[in-house]
């Protein structure tokens, strides 16, 4: 365990404790006011990981497009990505209804159940396949980097990219280089940013105990519980998957995203990890120009937690509700859900939105969702932290199927990479 991992999990420890005695010896509107100021913390600590999300996405992204050749590689390359993304969702789904089926969270929940005719106040319209399928492409380029709109700048980097790879050798070799150049020198400025890390998450972890205290975990205990019962076997699963295309490497994927993953668990927040999980991939020797058209691909189609939520979640309603749902109508909302989980990306609270707005195509009350509003962001920590995982596990493994592990030989023991697959064989 390195020093920056040891310093996120004493500030996490120390963010409970803070949290607590703040809870604890304060009245309601002046717990909120103190945790109003760990809010702002956070939030400046998330400002500075967004400062750098989208140009490090551009760099990364174009110089590996730039090194590929051709759209020929990048369809394959997408192709697979793509695949893999649709197997790790419909495992995540199934898994999710299995032991919303087994556990059965919701029976006798123990809290009043919001009226029926009541508003969740979330914005289930932005989830429908036109406007998700129009939002993908960027209207302005500059548009879509001020918003972090990581779908947006794939698109516009994947043409750019193409195009300098195309022209290097004649006309744009200057611009090809000065853009691989930028690469190291956003690198370089993650370093200083993650540096700020156990503060952002001492603050963050601060901020929702002192608000919602300890004791809501006890009242939901038997959910939040079975849910991450459900989320460590789809860990399993996804390792096991890994494990039959990387063989034994899979474990030092595991091992490299275990501080991308606690820095995604404590602040419920996949973008503060999205940088270091470029290091840690890089430093296992995947190749940039995987990594940068994989993973923000991933960010955006690969959220395995996000959609285990989603389905276990949805039975977790029915089931407090007492509305029993026959296994056709499960299958069905599994697929659904497959396809509503595609387009949550970029939508605010995204899985709460997911769950809303699929639950009255079952007669399934949308009141549901302010049943676990108020304990979303404990049950947000762990699917964040799936997400990094899975996310990491399918960028390396694409990059197996395309020889894009390992670097060159005398650099290779140097940097501690997965062995090529040629030498692996």
């Amino acid at each position: 365990m390195n020093k920056q991992t040891t310093l996120i999990i004493v500030a996490m420890l120390l963010g409970i404790v803070t949290g607590y005695v703040c809870n604890t010896l304060f009245d309601a509107a002046a717990a909120k006011e103190i945790a109003g100021y760990f809010a702002m913390v956070t939030d400046i600590f998330l400002r500075l990981i967004k400062m750098i999300i989208a140009p490090l996405i551009f760099a990364t992204l174009v110089a590996g497009m730039a090194g590929m050749g051709d759209a020929r590689t990048v369809g394959r390359i997408g192709g697979k990505a793509v695949g893999w993304f649709l197997m790790a969702s419909f495992a995540s789904l199934f898994i999710g209804l299995i032991f919303a089926n087994l556990l059965h969270p919701g029976a006798n929940v123990g809290v009043p159940l919001p009226d029926v005719a009541a508003s969740a106040g979330l914005k289930t319209s932005a989830l429908n396949l036109k406007d998700f399928l129009t939002h993908v492409f960027p209207r302005n380029f500059f548009e879509a980097m001020a918003n972090n709109e990581i779908l947006q700048i794939l698109i516009f980097s994947v043409f750019i990219g193409l195009a300098i790879g195309q022209l290097r050798d004649t006309k744009a070799g200057l611009l090809a280089r000065s853009i691989e150049e930028v690469v190291p020198v956003m690198l370089k400025v993650t370093d200083y940013v993650m540096r700020f890390a156990p503060i952002g998450v001492f603050a963050a972890v601060a901020n929702v105990v002192t608000t919602q205290g300890l004791g809501v975990l006890l009242v939901y205990g038997k959910f939040m519980g079975s849910f991450y019962v459900a989320l460590a076997v789809l860990w399993g699963v996804l390792v096991f998957a890994g494990f039959v295309v990387l063989k034994g490497d899979v474990f030092r994927v595991v091992k490299a995203m275990r501080q991308p993953m606690l820095l995604g668990f404590s602040t419920a927040s996949s973008e503060s990890a999205y940088p270091r999980v470029m290091e840690e991939l890089k430093a296992l020797g995947v190749r940039e120009r995987v990594i940068g058209f994989v993973l923000p691909l991933g960010y955006s189609f690969n959220l395995d937690g996000s959609m285990i939520y989603t389905a276990f979640a949805s039975l977790f309603i029915a089931q407090a509700y007492g509305i029993p749902l026959t296994l056709e109508q499960q299958i069905v909302m599994l697929l659904v859900l497959m396809v509503s989980s595609k387009g949550i990306a970029g939508v605010p609270r995204s899985s709460l939105v997911v769950v809303a707005a699929v639950l009255p195509m079952f007669h399934l009350p949308e009141a549901g969702v302010l049943l676990i509003m108020g304990i979303d962001h404990f049950l947000d920590m762990g699917r964040t932290a799936t997400n990094v995982l899975g996310n990491g596990i399918a960028t390396t493994v694409v990059a197996k199927w395309e020889n894009a592990i390992g670097v060159e030989e005398d650099e290779q023991e140097e940097a501690g990479a997965l062995p090529a697959p040629a030498a692996a064989e």
